[in-house]
């Protein structure tokens, strides 16, 4: 008996890890967002993908487009050096904001092709960090990974997380340049993949 219990644990952990953490449970306003697979009924579902890193896999995130036309937060947190600042900073073209924690297995795992997409420099990537001990745990985990693009951003306050209805991370959403939503993607996902890449094209 304690062998079966095993083995149904060790086989649901890898679909708890790709489906995203999900430490924050939603709210009653985020349970009529209009969210939908991003490739239709084509798109891979968790048990179907091992990460968004495999060959293979295009998307296993969850797209909403139930808050476009909404103002990005005002929302003030530090850039690398602990300067306040808000989403303002990024506006005059489309910006990318992604939602993350250290202790976030997917959202790690999407961190190399977020990286990929912010060296191209034609879409910036603000990567937020919702890890409450902030610099402690951040940026140890930057300088191990050495990204050529994104930044430590951080948020030990969740004041995002709690602007935007206490999503589950990782969340990414993308701004056009007048800092209004477009879309936004909860879950991780390979952000070099086709379907991504169309995705970002529509900041236009």
């Amino acid at each position: 008996m304690e062998f079966v219990v095993l083995r149904s644990v060790t086989l649901l952990l890898p679909v708890l890890l790709i489906a995203g953490c999900d430490r924050q449970s939603p709210t009653n306003g985020q349970a009529n967002d209009v969210v939908a697979n991003v490739a239709d009924t084509s798109a891979p579902t968790p048990d179907e993908a091992t990460g968004p890193a495999d060959n293979g896999v295009d998307v296993i995130g969850k797209l909403d487009r139930g808050h476009k036309g909404e103002a990005a937060p005002t929302v003030l947190f530090d850039d690398p050096g602990g300067v306040k600042l808000t989403l303002a900073s990024f506006s005059g073209k489309p910006f990318v904001l992604n939602l993350w924690a250290t202790w976030c297995g997917p959202c790690k795992v999407e961190m190399p092709a977020l990286d990929k997409i912010a060296a191209e420099g034609k879409l910036p990537v603000v990567t937020v960090s919702q890890d409450l001990d902030g610099a402690t745990a951040v940026k140890p985990y930057f300088a191990a990974a050495r990204f050529k693009a994104l930044k430590p951003y951080l948020d030990p306050e969740l004041g995002f997380s709690k602007a935007l209805g206490n999503p589950s991370l990782p969340t990414t959403i993308l701004y056009d340049k007048t800092g209004h939503e477009v879309w936004r993607m909860t879950g991780g996902m390979d952000w070099t993949s086709p379907t991504a890449r169309d995705l970002l094209a529509e900041a236009g």
